[in-house]
């Protein structure tokens, strides 16, 4: 199975996100999307899980989502920082005990297993700006194995 994963849209919709995004299965976005079109676009790709972040208003979205997918558990929360984890995303992690926690937030591409599961970010994937590298990510499920990719969008 392949999932793509994105963050931090900010209301931009990169047209290379479409070729990036072939074949997958389903897209995973971490909050920051921007207005509804933004989800509307990925919907023509694959179906679509989303969460807010902190800039979305009006979205019919919640804080968190839990999303199984190829036998494994998402859980999708924009803000989380996997080194101090706290409050209601920290119980929430440890109830649900997922096997990667998808997050957004940073701006930074961010893999890395910690207590257990995945941590990762697919980067920034926003309107051009400079000095900020922009990325979206596929992760592969093979075999029981997930190969993380990140992706180019400059």
């Amino acid at each position: 199975m392949k999932i793509g994963v994105i963050s931090d849209t900010h209301n931009f919709f990169d047209p290379k996100i479409p070729e990036l995004f072939v074949g997958v299965d389903h897209i995973l976005h971490a909050g920051d999307i921007g207005a509804a079109f933004i989800t509307f676009q990925l919907e023509q790709i694959a179906p679509v899980s989303a969460v807010l972040g902190n800039n979305d208003s009006f979205l019919p979205y919640r804080e968190t989502e839990v999303v199984e997918l190829a036998e494994r558990k998402f859980l999708l929360h924009h803000i989380v920082d996997p080194r101090a984890l706290f409050g209601p995303v920290r119980t929430r992690i440890l109830r649900e005990r997922p096997d990667v926690v998808v997050f957004g937030h940073t701006h930074q591409k961010f893999c890395q297993e910690m207590h257990g599961r995945l941590y990762f970010n697919p980067g920034y994937a926003g309107r051009p700006r400079h000095g900020s590298e922009r990325s979206v990510a596929v992760l592969t499920w093979h075999n029981g194995q997930i190969r993380p990719e990140f992706l180019s969008l400059d």
